[in-house]
């Protein structure tokens, strides 16, 4: 935009200054022609050498300054304006979305890690009470089962004891059956004996206290 108006403002200088320039023209003479080969102004090409070596570049014209600081100040101003009202409030806007996702990201995350941590501390406190449990209920399986096999070995025992004694007894009878049978038949043997020996009557109480002195 700079560069255009100061192409503009040369461009209407230039026209300004050939309308400004005196016209050179020839006179002719009524009833005469003008000469093809008369030789031109010499000042023409002097005009124009002249010209071309005060041309300036109108951008380091000083007499274009003035036009192009206003410009200038135009340019700045719309483009301050553009940025204040267009551009800067958009990228304001855009940054205030991304702090407010990123917040809301943030949130999240920690929303989530706390849950996370609660899931945790949840499942580890499960973890030891199932163990706990585990382990009671294994120590009730194992005394109860000790208690069963103490009560089962009482019983076996009892059981026993009740044989043995049985069979003491028994053996007890057998033997004073036993005994009282070796008794009667030692004194029926001492009576045959004596009997053979001696002859005649054979005095039974007599052998039986003999019999018994003997064993006893």
């Amino acid at each position: 935009m700079f560069v255009s108006s100061a192409n503009a403002a040369s461009t209407t200088d230039t026209i300004v200054a050939q309308s400004e320039a005196p016209a050179h023209t020839e006179t002719v003479a009524p009833g005469t022609t003008p000469d093809a080969h008369a030789p031109a102004d010499p000042t023409a090409g002097t005009h124009s050498e002249t010209g071309h070596a005060k041309a300036v570049f109108p951008p380091f014209d000083s007499n274009h300054f003035a036009s192009q600081l206003l410009w200038l100040a135009i340019t700045f101003a719309v483009f301050y304006v553009f940025l204040s009202r267009v551009v800067l409030p958009r990228i304001g806007g855009i940054i205030e979305t991304r702090r407010d996702r990123i917040a809301t990201d943030l949130d999240q995350a920690a929303r989530m890690k706390q849950e996370s941590d609660e899931a945790l501390a949840a499942y580890t406190q499960e973890l030891a009470d199932a163990k706990n449990t585990a382990g009671a209920i294994a120590q009730e399986a194992r005394d109860q089962a000790k208690a069963k096999a103490d009560a089962e070995q009482a019983e076996i025992s009892a059981a026993l004891e009740k044989k043995l004694s049985d069979a003491e007894a028994s053996i007890a009878t057998i033997k004073n059956k036993a005994m009282q049978e070796v008794g009667s038949i030692a004194e029926d043997t001492a009576a045959e004996i004596v009997k053979k020996l001696f002859g005649g009557a054979v005095d039974k109480p007599a052998i039986s206290a003999a019999v018994k002195a003997v064993r006893g």
